[in-house]
């Protein structure tokens, strides 16, 4: 769940309970095709942009000037980035072409789990418990068709089990700081953005910063997370357990204090 509108407008649609069914199909040539592809209020995951980033191969501060706007989260100070519609009347997506999103394989979540829409919420034993709810526009012809659909079938069918454990576990990640009882700092939301949506930024701030002479993380990894975008977006992660949560479930620390006894998160 990104936030609390993002709660209402999913309380607001009928909810596909689990083991039900619901009829849906698109395709080329259907004649609401594209028609969902405009006037969008998308908010991208790290990994939704990562995935963009490289299926346009695009250095991230580009992507970011070129596709997107970005605030701050009022609750977290952590960024938030939502996908820029293009300026026309229509506001369609920079991508969508008459045959279809021409960056289809490496598509946000979002668009991969339309007409669903999918809440989480921590499960309390590290998990997340989900929901999913039927999101049925008028304009939209899917739904007569006879293909039938349970949520699980739709997620494996649409590659979205691939986006799962990213984007869940960042969703983890705002539910524990909101938890916090305060906003992070603004040094530490910086480095958010940087370590999050600017990954391959982030390798080169590991290499300069000497991170790796402060955490427990085997050279293999580290080979990895260098030349691994995929791999150096779990380890940021990791990082901000470590940082705001003080949590080496996953990321140890060596003997090198994180920040000083009494200090919030980033204000060391």
């Amino acid at each position: 769940m990104h936030n609390d509108e993002t709660k209402e407008f999913l309380d607001s649609l009928p909810e596909l309970e689990e083991g039900k069914t619901y009829c849906f199909q698109c395709y080329p040539g259907i004649e609401c095709f594209n028609a969902c592809c405009s006037d969008l209020d998308m908010i991208l995951t790290p990994y939704d942009m990562l995935r963009m980033r490289q299926a346009l191969d695009m250095n991230s501060i580009d992507f970011l000037r070129v596709y997107t706007t970005g605030h701050r989260a009022p609750d977290t100070n952590f960024p938030v980035f939502k996908f820029k519609m293009t300026d026309n009347a229509a506001r369609t997506c920079a991508f969508v072409t008459e045959e279809g999103c021409r960056i289809y394989a490496d598509r946000p979540g979002a668009c991969r789990m339309y007409p669903l829409g999918r809440a989480t919420r921590p499960d309390g034993k590290g998990g997340v418990q989900e929901q999913f709810f039927i999101v049925k526009e008028d304009h939209c012809k899917g739904f007569l068709e006879k293909k039938e659909w349970t949520g699980e079938s739709w997620k494996e069918d649409q590659g979205f089990k691939e986006y799962t454990a990213f984007n869940d576990r960042y969703m983890t990640i705002l539910s524990r700081t909101r938890q916090l009882g305060h906003p992070v700092s603004d040094k530490l939301s910086h480095m958010a953005t940087l370590a999050l949506y600017k990954i391959d930024e982030f390798q080169g701030f590991i290499e300069k910063m000497h991170l790796f002479d402060r955490v427990e993380v085997d050279e293999k990894r580290q080979k990895a997370i260098l030349e691994n975008e995929a791999v150096a977006l779990s380890f940021a992660m990791d990082w901000f357990e470590l940082v705001l949560f003080q949590d080496t479930t996953r990321l140890k620390p060596k003997n090198v204090p994180l920040r000083r006894k009494g200090t919030r998160p980033g204000e060391e």
